[in-house]
């Protein structure tokens, strides 16, 4: 069962005729105090936020967001100052849908009934563990469950039938689908083809299904927005925040023209 939250934003972004803005910061960087301010800025343009948990070996992430977990660690970020940011973005921002995303150890060391009771309490709505498979779910599917916390599944270009299948029985939320066989920040793939594999997935699921993992570009992000239920946006926005000598203004303007071009891509206006 999907929390009423993420049921209610893709149900309005469904009524609008429009794909969600998803987008993603890892939290602490390049220190919590700053962190704060852009994850502030980015859920003002998004459906949902995406906010990951940094950690010293993130497998699946391109240099980029590693580099990003290293600069949050360094400034000393813990899991504290992520249940703290998070806090502070779900007191701004009541209707936004917030999925924590990372790696297993992170809750695993906490205790995942600990690490649950406390993501609920800070107003998160989903949990994507992205090392821990549709097989491996027992050590924490029903403790999520019981806190009201969607867990977030992925499938990629690779998922065969019976992996959607077990995606789809037990994910919640949302379907992520990784647009390409690779880490994130690498170039998006064949567009057809990641359209064709969405619809797939589509047919087989009641769940919405985003995309992520490179899209880079507003015009990317509108060609996934045709067809896809939400377009997924991380390296980009990391990227412009650690290139900019305004962080806060150069990811306000990368965040505006995504979400624009996101709006905009089945024929509606950037309302």
């Amino acid at each position: 069962m999907s929390s009423s939250r993420l049921n209610a934003l893709f149900e309005r972004c469904r009524s609008e005729d429009r794909s969600a803005v998803i987008g993603y910061l890892t939290a602490g960087d390049p220190n919590p105090e700053l962190s704060r301010e852009l994850l502030l800025t980015l859920a003002a343009q998004c459906d949902l936020l995406e906010i990951g948990m940094p950690f010293s070996d993130p497998m699946a992430d391109g240099p980029v967001i590693q580099a990003a977990s290293e600069r949050a660690l360094a400034a000393g970020t813990h899991i504290d100052d992520v249940f703290a940011l998070t806090r502070d973005v779900r007191a701004a921002h009541p209707e936004l849908g917030i999925v924590l995303m990372g790696y297993a150890n992170v809750p695993y060391a906490m205790g995942f009934e600990q690490f649950a009771e406390r993501a609920q309490a800070a107003g998160v709505d989903g949990v994507l563990l992205v090392d821990i498979p549709p097989e491996e779910g027992a050590i924490c599917d029903a403790v999520l469950r019981a806190h009201q916390l969607d867990r977030i599944l992925l499938l990629s270009p690779t998922s065969p039938d019976a992996r959607i299948a077990l995606a789809g029985e037990h994910g919640s939320g949302f379907i992520y689908y990784v647009s390409l066989t690779g880490i994130t920040g690498a170039d998006m793939g064949d567009i057809a083809e990641i359209h064709d594999k969405v619809a797939h997935i589509q047919a087989a699921t009641e769940m919405p299904v985003c995309v992520g993992f490179g899209i880079k570009t507003a015009a990317q992000a509108a060609e996934v927005a045709r067809f896809a239920d939400g377009v997924v946006v991380g390296s980009h926005f990391v990227t412009t925040v650690a290139m900019a000598d305004d962080p806060v203004a150069a990811l306000q303007e990368a965040a505006a023209d995504i979400a624009t071009a996101v709006h905009q891509a089945r024929g509606g206006d950037a309302g």
